[in-house]
Formats: structure tokens, C-alpha cells, sequence
């Protein structure tokens, strides 16, 4: 079974690295292979709403000039998602939220039905915002919330001093630790049978 976790700072190896990486480090001592993609510093493009994903199909989105096609070939082969971010004015970065939202929309199949989890990772205030911003796109793709000891955050500002939060440390090890349980106890088994989507608007 397999982890793919995306770090979506531009510093590859900053605050929400060190998060995820202590994440990683846990599922592979509990046997769970993980891989952190970083988002970097190369722009990501935010869905135009062209719909060219759902009549061409695929499970792609149009735009091939970023990573999201790669991110979401990759999450083909995964049991489950971790996505991390740090705290821009109590939201997620831009553009981690731009990828997201264009990877289940354009490749929803390569997710659904698969834990997830958010990771905040912030320098004082807003997190649980910006957490709660990034669990809100896996309600709607039946992904199960992985949750831990406390809410996902880390806290930190300058390089490597997400090390020091002993307790968000310890929350992202039970984090891993509780992602494997669910992985384990659901492997196999046949996933629930949905009535077919009805979609309805308010305004007629």
C-alpha cells in the first residue's frame, strides 16, 4: 500500500516538508510506502471550468504544462492522500488549492473512496481555517478523513523550526499511525455502492 503526499509550499524543504516528512517516516515504519510531491515554485493553473476533462475523458486535465497530470497518474497508484500547506492569510497556498481542485475534478475516480488528510503549518493564527479549507474538496469524493491527536497543524515560521513543535511532531506520527490502521482494516474490501449522483440547483 502506498502514501502520496503533496507538499504544497514553494520551499521544497521547509516547514510543511518537515510535516509530511515525519508523516512519511511513520507510515514506512508501519510498513506503508509514502511519496512527497512537491508543488515548487513553477505556477499552477486554476480550473477554467472548460469541462474538456469530463466530454474527452481520460481522467486529465487540459492544461499539461504543470504537475497536476503527473500528481493525479501518481494517486492512480495510491491508497491514500495527505495534502500539506502553509498559512497564507488563514488559507491554504493558492496554488496547492488550485491543484487540488483541478485533480479531483479532472481524475475524481483516481481518489475517490481513498483516505485523505490536510496538514496546516503555520507561523501563529489561522490554521484551523486553513485546514478545514483543505478537507472541504475530499467530503464531496467520499474520501474518509483521517484525523489525529489534535488537528492537523504544525507550527513554525522560519526553516526547520516545525522540527521543534514536540506536540505537532507527535500529531503528524499519530496521523501516520492512524492512516495505515484505516488502510489496513479497509484493504480488500469492496467499497459502498452509491445511488447514481442527483445534482439539484435552488434557483429554477
Amino acid at each position: 500500500m502506498k502514501v502520496l503526499l503533496i507538499n504544497g509550499s514553494p520551499r521544497k524543504a521547509g516547514n510543511t516538508y518537515l510535516a509530511l516528512s515525519e508523516v512519511a517516516k511513520e507510515l514506512e515504519k508501519e510498513g506503508i510506502a509514502a511519496e512527497i510531491v512537491s508543488l515548487g515554485t513553477q505556477p499552477v493553473r486554476s480550473c477554467i471550468a472548460c469541462g474538456t476533462c469530463k466530454t474527452k475523458g481520460g481522467n486529465q486535465c487540459v492544461f499539461d504544462d504543470d504537475i497536476c497530470n503527473q500528481v493525479s497518474e501518481k494517486m492512480k497508484e495510491s491508497d491514500g492522500l495527505i495534502v500539506g500547506s502553509p498559512v497564507y492569510y488563514g488559507q491554504p497556498n493558492g496554488g496547492v488549492l488550485s491543484l487540488v481542485q483541478r485533480l479531483l475534478y479532472s481524475a475524481g475516480s483516481h481518489f475517490s473512496g481513498k483516505p485523505a488528510a490536510g496538514v496546516a503549518v503555520c507561523r501563529r493564527g489561522g490554521a484551523t481555517a486553513a485546514l478545514q479549507t483543505l478537507l472541504m474538496p475530499f467530503q464531496i469524493l467520499n474520501m474518509p478523513l483521517v484525523t489525529s491527536q489534535y488537528w492537523n497543524i504544525v507550527y513554525g515560521r522560519d526553516a526547520g523550526e516545525a522540527a521543534l513543535d514536540a506536540e505537532g511532531m507527535q500529531t503528524m506520527r499519530s496521523l501516520a499511525k492512524n492512516m495505515a490502521a484505516l488502510l489496513r482494516a479497509t484493504e480488500g474490501q469492496p467499497r459502498p455502492q452509491y445511488e447514481a449522483r442527483r445534482a439539484m440547483n435552488f434557483i429554477r
